[in-house]
């Protein structure tokens, strides 16, 4: 019975750190700025060596990020600059949102599954998102771009406060996310290499 509670635990944790790694992919800020007002107005208890990020003055800080955050968004020139030096910050915020998240495993164990996975699912979403914007600012000039800002600002609150509140279900959604990603890579993988065989014999045909 002790093993399946920690296992449970576990994937609570996990599941924790894997929504709040797709958040930070969102938005950088926000994940840590949820995490501190749950930890300052709710139940939730950090780690010793992060009761900081739980303190007035840490959500007092955050809160100011965010709105920075916001408003950098908000500049459809500058959004696109932003998103390429945010990639590696995203990383870094998802490995660490992890490692928060997983405290209860060994050092080594805590942070190979943070830099993987958090760090992993926060670049990836951060890649997504910006070439979503960069998209955008092609087809529109910028004109949509402040409407994706939005979606990926309410994005990362929401699946913040979800990953607080139920981590299971969205540990499971992102895995099945994830599945799906990786399946459509694949096909996307040999249509191209389907479509480069196809054209020397596409121009023989034609030269007969």
């Amino acid at each position: 019975m002790d093993a399946q509670l920690i296992n449970w635990q576990l994937l609570e944790s996990i599941g924790l750190g894997l929504g709040l790694g797709v958040a930070a992919g969102f938005r950088v800020v926000v994940p840590f700025w949820v995490l501190s007002g749950a930890a300052l107005f709710g139940p939730l208890q950090l780690a010793d060596n992060m009761t900081w990020l739980g303190t007035t003055t840490a959500f007092v800080g955050l809160s100011i990020a965010l709105v920075v955050e916001i408003l950098a968004y908000s500049i459809p020139w500058l959004d696109n600059t932003i998103d390429t030096v945010a990639l590696p910050i995203a990383a870094v915020a998802g490995t660490l949102l992890m490692a928060i998240a997983a405290n209860q495993l060994d050092p080594f164990a805590q942070w190979s599954v943070a830099i993987v996975a958090g760090g992993g699912v926060a670049a990836t979403v951060k890649g997504l998102n910006g070439l979503t914007r960069l998209v955008s600012t092609a087809t529109t000039g910028g004109a949509t771009n402040l409407i994706v800002a939005g979606v990926e600002l309410i994005g990362a609150i929401v699946i913040s406060l979800l990953a607080l509140l139920v981590p299971v279900v969205v540990f499971v959604a992102v895995l099945a996310f994830f599945i799906l990603l990786v399946r459509f890579a694949i096909k996307a993988f040999y249509r191209s290499k389907q479509s480069a065989a196809g054209e020397p014999q596409t121009s023989v045909s034609d030269g007969e």
